[in-house]
């Protein structure tokens, strides 16, 4: 048998230690894949709402840890309005409520005469009424409730009736739904409070100097947000995910490594013997030292695909549990590499030892071993 043949038959001599550690890895390597399509979907919907209606940017309060604590007086949106450069603001109150079987549907309030600015288009129906108790839902979420233009949504024990259909481009707010911002003021009871404001500036208006001013004019009340990297400075889910999948990606290396290290210095022991007859008929120290480590690449090899799939069963198995609606699941070939790479890198630092531990075995020492 070819070298290179003994490297991928030898890891499965023991089908149930080999599987044991393979599925190990795998969990980690799973949670590893999963977190990382949660963080993209969440960071490509942040783009989105960033980018809403077209504005250029968005305001929130200042010093909030995370966007949905952000509460800005009302008033604001007027002042903004005064700022050289700035064309029109619009005031966006967000909440969320339980909605038959999500428990996290988002609702925004906006005035009705801003629907444009926000980036909301009217796809059926039409826009709703300031003093009724009318609401618009997104395509998304008139698909996933089976609501049309003349039903009715429940929200906090109160009926609206469902005027439009529209459509952003934004995953979360096309889950969603819009009702007048007055009404959900009463039903949060924050009047005069919105979340965010989105700012849309004048043709030739210059983003950085415009945005410096308002943080400027409006220090330690205000502050704008222009980039993913700014929101990620405010929002603490977005930086909690992140770390969650750095440490959950530090724990899987070293709890795979140890789990590789188990298996491969329990294959050596068993083997002692082999491995001495390959020396005396001429293996070299490194090609033991290879053939090892190579074992124990081809096992974490195995663990990383399938943990990649188990991944990707989770992820399938989320979604109708609460996560459909609140994220769109992104998947990019940088969140399987970095999944392999993790899972090769565990090989390599958990196989060391029990190689060089091979190729320093004595042939006639391994000879006598039983």
């Amino acid at each position: 048998m070819s070298f290179l043949g003994l490297v991928i038959k030898n890891p499965f001599r023991n089908k149930t230690r080999t599987a044991l550690a393979v599925v190990g890895i795998a969990i980690g390597i799973a949670t590893i894949v999963a977190l990382g399509i949660i963080t993209d979907g969440l960071k490509t919907s942040t783009e989105e709402t960033l980018k809403a209606g077209g504005s250029d940017f968005m305001v929130i309060e200042s010093d909030v840890s995370d966007m949905m604590f952000s509460s800005i007086d009302n008033k604001r949106v007027e002042d903004l309005k005064n700022i050289s450069g700035v064309q029109d603001v619009v005031g966006v109150l967000l909440a969320v409520y339980p909605v038959e079987d999500n428990p996290f549907f988002v609702v925004m309030g906006i005035k009705g005469d801003k629907l444009s600015l926000g980036g909301i288009t009217i796809i059926n129906g039409k826009g709703f009424s300031e003093d009724k108790d009318e609401i618009i839902i997104g395509r998304a979420a008139s698909k996933k409730l089976d609501k049309m233009v003349g039903d009715t949504l429940e929200i906090s024990g109160e009926k609206f009736k469902i005027t439009g259909i529209y459509e952003t481009g934004d995953f979360q707010q096309d889950a969603g739904a819009f009702m007048p911002l007055i009404r959900l003021q009463e039903l949060e009871k924050k009047e005069d409070k919105v979340t965010m404001m989105f700012v849309k500036l004048d043709k030739d208006a210059d983003l950085e100097k415009v945005a410096n001013r308002i943080d400027d004019t409006y220090e330690n009340e205000l502050m704008t947000v222009k980039s993913l990297e700014d929101f990620g400075n405010v929002d603490s889910g977005l930086r909690m995910i992140d770390t969650a999948s750095w440490a959950i990606s530090l724990l899987a290396i070293v709890i795979g490594g140890i789990g590789v290290i188990n298996t491969m210095i329990m294959s050596v022991y068993e083997r002692t013997r082999e491995i001495g007859v390959l020396k005396a008929v001429g293996w070299t120290n490194k090609r033991i030292l290879g053939m090892i480590l190579g074992e124990s690449i081809v096992t974490t090899s195995v663990a990383g695909f399938t943990g990649i799939a188990m991944g990707l069963v989770a992820i399938q198995l989320l979604l109708p549990l609460g996560m459909e609606g609140l994220i769109e699941p992104v998947y990019k070939i940088e969140t399987f590499l970095k999944a392999l790479g993790i899972a090769l890198f565990v090989g390599l630092i958990g196989g060391f030892y029990p190689a060089y531990r091979a190729s320093r075995l004595a042939p006639t020492e391994a000879l006598r071993y039983e």
